[in-house]
């Protein structure tokens, strides 16, 4: 067993006698604390708040029920649940999903070798370090070090994560505490919201213009502007992060060098953290793709780059994901991850490891951009049929859709859940319930 894959016996004690040890310790603690505070005269009711949970007069039982109602609010009103929920119970079946991005593309066969072969590695189904594997590390830091023109340090400026939206979750538990705000371009991917108000900050919105024409035209998504003085309006002392997502869900914007420079200059001016959401990066269907960390050294210092494997290699079940950035970040990230999944699977570690030193010899990139494009073009074409404008993306794998001709019956009978919402709601259950297509509203992402 090589030493890259030794996962360490905390210093050669067994695993069960440590954990036995640090029970003990945390025991011989408390009773210590107890007996401290019986000698002064103390009852344990009348112990400092938070030291206890069973104080008088707060009816903990209620707090944590109300507390998790609150958070339980969060995700049922979500539209990914929303939508998996209704195509479960719609009356047409199967449902066409074309709203939650599963995808029909078969994961590429030498990362299914690779998959198989890391498995058969004993190590790897046990817990392993929990900022990364050192060959995944290192396979994303020999990725990555040339487009950033410098080494990334693997340990330090780089942490693997359950899912690219673990990621993200932990950046934002990291730097944003209740009353902190974010800040987001819309239309948006719907989760930074939730990340947002699950740890108490507040979500700002930016829009993003489209053009004069989008209501009857077909549109380009990069035509699709941020106005820069706007964005700066928003900023206030409160601000810590600003959510960057290219290419861009669901618009499938690709920012500009331009765009993305006048943000990095705003995060250099004010100091707030910029969170950019690449996990599309391998589906750009431009010629070059523009990342911001690697524009300037200050936009680096103040960036962290969030990667995921499932987008890239169409694997998103495996859940592996990865944030890039300085030091002084990264290691605050890291420390999260500790808390919210402690480490990720490692036979999907090493695996990614493989394949991303394989896929440009088996010429992945390019062949899945095409076929993803493909996907795209026969998709637009119909609507073309149809004569409803949609936003032509240049990455990614959405299209966004102006369905403002098609028309849901006056007496069309909503459920409760339903009749409240949106019209672009009401739309994307009238499309699931009567012809079994299942797509997202915009107001919901």
């Amino acid at each position: 067993m090589g030493a890259s894959l030794h996962f360490g016996q905390f210093g050669g004690i067994d695993r069960r006698l440590y954990s036995v040890i640090v029970l003990a310790f945390g025991i011989v603690y408390c009773l210590r604390r107890v007996k401290k505070r019986q000698a002064l005269g103390q009852k344990w009711t009348d112990m400092r708040p938070g030291w206890w949970p069973f104080q008088k007069d707060i009816d903990y039982q209620q707090l944590c029920i109300v507390h998790a109602t609150e958070k339980h609010e969060l995700v049922a009103d979500s539209v990914w649940e929303w939508v998996a929920s209704s195509a479960r119970h719609g009356k047409v079946q199967p449902v066409a999903d074309l709203g939650q991005g599963t995808g029909q593309a078969r994961p590429p066969q030498f990362l299914l070798d690779a998959y198989k072969d890391a498995s058969t590695i004993h190590e790897s189904h046990h817990y392993g370090p929990t900022n990364g594997l050192p060959q995944f590390l290192e396979t994303l830091s020999n990725v990555y070090s040339p487009l950033y023109g410098r080494i990334l340090d693997s340990q330090k400026e780089i942490s693997v994560h359950s899912g690219g939206t673990e990621a993200i979750l932990c950046a934002i538990t990291a730097f944003v505490g209740p009353g902190d705000e974010v800040i987001v371009l819309e239309p948006a991917f719907d989760l930074y919201e939730l990340h947002t108000k699950f740890v108490g900050g507040v979500l700002r919105s930016v829009p993003l213009h489209p053009p004069s024409n989008a209501a009857t035209h077909v549109t380009k998504a990069d035509d699709w502007l941020l106005d820069i003085d706007e964005l700066e309006r928003v900023v206030n002392p409160k601000t810590k992060i600003f959510v960057l997502n290219t290419p861009h869900n669901p618009l499938g914007k690709i920012f500009s060098v331009q765009e993305l420079v006048s943000i990095g200059n705003l995060s250099v001016k004010y100091g707030f953290i910029i969170v950019s959401d690449e996990v599309y990066e391998h589906l750009h269907y431009t010629k070059t793709f523009a990342r911001i960390a690697t524009l300037d050294a200050r936009f680096a210092r103040n960036t962290v780059t969030v990667g995921s494997i499932g987008k890239s290699f169409n694997v998103t079940g495996w859940r592996v994901g990865y944030a890039i950035g300085d030091h002084e970040l990264i290691k605050h990230i890291q420390a999260i991850h500790i808390i919210l999944s402690f480490t990720t699977a490692g036979p999907a570690q090493l695996a990614a490891a493989s394949a991303l030193e394989l896929a440009e010899e088996h010429g992945f990139w390019s062949s899945y951009r095409e076929e993803t494009r493909r996907k795209i073009k026969s998709l637009c074409e119909i609507f073309q049929e149809l004569g409803l404008p949609y936003v032509e993306p240049s990455g990614a794998h959405y299209v966004l859709l102006n369905a403002g001709k098609i028309r849901v019956p006056g007496d069309y009978l909503f459920p409760e859940k339903v009749i409240s919402k949106s019209r672009d709601w009401k739309l994307c259950w009238f499309l699931l319930q009567e012809f079994g297509v299942a797509t997202i509203p915009v107001s919901g992402e």
